[in-house]
């Protein structure tokens, strides 16, 4: 299957912002604000907890709103732009990570903060202009492509921070000075591989104008919450997707935890993050793929079956090379199902409306990520082995897994 240009465009925004996701949310930024933070003063606990709060924060403003925004850019004309302001934000803020003083700790946080809006709410139009881009047929294809060169292009932007790292800037630069250049290195990624979409990216499908958009989305939203069961599949589906992407997220973010419990170095534990992008890459692609020869709901259903196979290998974690196998089971799955999941809503939701369903389609996809942390961490208190409480997530894959078989089977090329 060939691409369009269009479609190439919108691919490439998620190699735009995979620099940002890698560098600053998962790799550089977390250490070098607890470093500053503690040259303030600030005790390793708190510092930890105000990490915490911002990225907390920076999230729930998103989600709270992403129905409503959604709605609002589904007017003609709107989508860009909303997509526009968000990512534009997103960017300064990420080269505003790389002037903040090192003596102001609160402003660094609240510049992060501000960036996480940027980013989330780019996402959110991001993915709801697959329905522009994409018939049904492709949209598979289109989203499996987009997850899959966001992660090669986020190891690729991961490999020059370390190229940084390790030459110390080729000797000219401080530990602060690589952080510092690694966000600029992040912003200039996301600026550069925009400009496809930018230019090359049109909203196809929106509502007839408004002479009161914002309060006429504010009653839209009302209006779809009031009369859910007209759309009782794409329902159910995000109930399913709330369970099973939470195990999916969860296990990502706490994987670092269970390696340091095992006594796996932070240099190995990067490796391995850096490892798991690289066969998440051709792995998305072959989800893709997987779907258009057999169906989208194949595909999902492999990828949950899975994740409790890897929820289950993780009660036999005792070695690194156990971890190792962990983490490329991970990388096999991590993107395909997140692909699949977005294509499938895709063709359950009105086009004209789609913004908005994405909307309801962020926010839960950003409130699962409350539960399985809770769950791993009374699990593992009670069993005093984090390795179980990570085993404990299999009870979301298989929650997941029985409301998603209990929804109708979805015509590949039409909405249900």
């Amino acid at each position: 299957m060939k691409f369009n240009k269009q479609q190439w465009s919108w691919i490439f925004y998620d190699w735009a912002n995979s620099g940002y996701g890698i560098i600053v949310t998962t790799a550089v930024l977390p250490v070098y604000f607890k470093a500053v933070a503690q040259s303030n003063g600030v005790t390793p606990a708190n510092a930890t907890a105000y990490w915490g709060y911002a990225n907390s924060i920076g999230t729930l403003l998103v989600s709270i709103l992403a129905p409503v925004l959604g709605a609002l850019a589904d007017y003609p004309h709107a989508k860009k732009r909303m997509l526009n302001i968000f990512s534009t934000l997103g960017m300064v803020m990420t080269l505003g990570l790389s002037v903040a003083p090192t003596s102001a700790w609160k402003w660094l946080l609240g510049i992060y903060i501000l960036s996480i809006i940027g980013y989330s709410g780019g996402n959110l139009f991001y993915d709801s202009f697959l329905t522009d881009v994409a018939p049904n047929d492709q949209m598979d294809r289109l989203s499996s492509y987009g997850y899959g060169f966001g992660y090669l292009g986020g190891v690729l932007a991961f490999i020059l921070f370390l190229v940084l790292q390790l030459t110390s800037g080729f000797g000219l630069l401080s530990s602060y000075g690589v952080a510092r250049s690694s966000f600029v290195l992040a912003a200039v990624w996301w600026i550069i591989f925009y400009v496809p979409l930018l230019r090359n990216v049109h909203q196809k499908y929106a509502l007839a104008p408004s002479a009161h958009p914002v309060r006429s989305s504010f009653q839209r939203v009302w209006s779809t919450l009031k009369h859910i069961r007209n759309y009782r599949a794409a329902a159910w589906f995000l109930v399913a997707y709330f369970f099973y992407i939470d195990g999916v997220d969860t296990i990502f973010t706490m994987a670092t935890s269970i390696g340091m419990d095992m006594g796996i170095t932070t240099t190995t534990l990067m490796l391995v993050l850096l490892v798991v992008q690289l066969v998440a890459f051709p792995f998305s692609l072959l989800y893709g793929w997987l779907a258009n020869k057999t169906s989208t709901r194949a595909g999902i259903l492999l990828g949950i079956l899975i994740y409790l196979g890897i929820c289950l290998y993780a009660l036999r974690l005792t070695t690194a090379t156990d971890f190792w196998i962990l983490a490329v089971l991970v990388g096999t799955s991590q993107g395909g199902i997140q692909a699949l999941s977005r294509s499938y809503f895709g063709r359950l939701i009105p086009k004209t409306s789609g913004s908005e369903f994405f909307g309801f389609y962020n926010i839960l996809g950003k409130f699962s990520a409350v539960m399985g942390p809770v769950l791993v961490g009374i699990v593992t208190q009670m069993t005093g082995k984090s390795t179980i409480g990570a085993a404990s997530l299999s009870i979301l894959f298989v929650i997941g897994l029985a409301i998603f078989l209990a929804l109708p089977h979805l015509n590949q090329n039409k909405s249900v």
